[in-house]
C-alpha cells in the first residue's frame, strides 16, 4: 500500500482533529473540577502535602474559619492519625458557572485501623449532607483550577480539637 501526500495530509488532519476533540473534552470545566477533586483526594491519601498545597488557592477559606495555611496544617495533623487512608466520593455532581465550579458529593474516609474507622464513621462518614468543594479557574490555562472553599453544614469540628 502506497501512502500519497494527499493521504498523509488527510490522515494528519484527522489525527489533529481527534486530538483537538479530546482536548476540548478534557479541558471542560466540569471535567476539570472532577479530575482536580479526584487528584486532590489521592494527594491527601498519599500524604503528598506539596501536591495538596498546589491544589489549594491562596484565597482559600472555609466554614470553619480556616485559611490556606491552617487547612494544610489541620490536614497534616489529622491524617497523621488515619493510617492506610482512602477517600472515596459517591454520586459527585459538578455545577459550573463562569470561572467557578462547585463539586458536590458525599465523602467517605476509610482507614486500616478499626478504632479510627469507628471515629470516622461516627463523625464524618454518616453525615446526612454532602460536602461542597469550590474550585476557581485562575488563568487562561484550561487546567489552572484551585480549591478556594469547602463546606458541609452538618460537619462540625469539635471545640476541643486544636492543632
Amino acid at each position: 500500500m502506497t501512502i500519497t501526500v494527499r493521504g498523509g495530509f488527510i490522515g494528519g488532519l484527522a489525527l489533529a482533529l481527534c486530538i483537538g476533540v479530546y482536548l476540548l473534552w478534557l479541558w471542560r470545566p466540569e471535567h476539570q473540577a472532577r479530575l482536580h477533586t479526584e487528584n486532590f483526594f489521592h494527594a491527601i491519601e498519599h500524604r503528598n502535602w506539596d501536591a495538596v498545597a498546589d491544589f489549594i488557592g491562596d484565597d482559600y477559606h472555609d466554614q470553619w474559619g480556616d485559611d490556606r495555611a491552617r487547612v494544610l496544617e489541620r490536614m497534616r495533623e489529622g491524617f497523621r492519625w488515619v493510617p492506610g487512608s482512602r477517600i472515596m466520593a459517591s454520586n459527585p455532581a459538578v455545577q459550573v458557572e463562569t470561572r467557578r465550579a462547585i463539586w458536590v458529593g458525599k465523602i467517605t474516609v476509610y482507614s486500616s485501623d478499626d478504632g479510627v474507622m469507628d471515629v470516622l464513621n461516627e463523625r464524618l462518614n454518616k453525615l446526612p449532607t454532602p460536602f461542597e468543594l469550590e474550585w476557581h479557574h485562575f488563568s487562561g490555562k484550561p487546567w489552572d483550577w484551585k480549591l478556594v472553599g469547602v463546606s458541609n453544614p452538618a460537619f462540625q469540628i469539635p471545640a476541643d480539637v486544636s492543632y
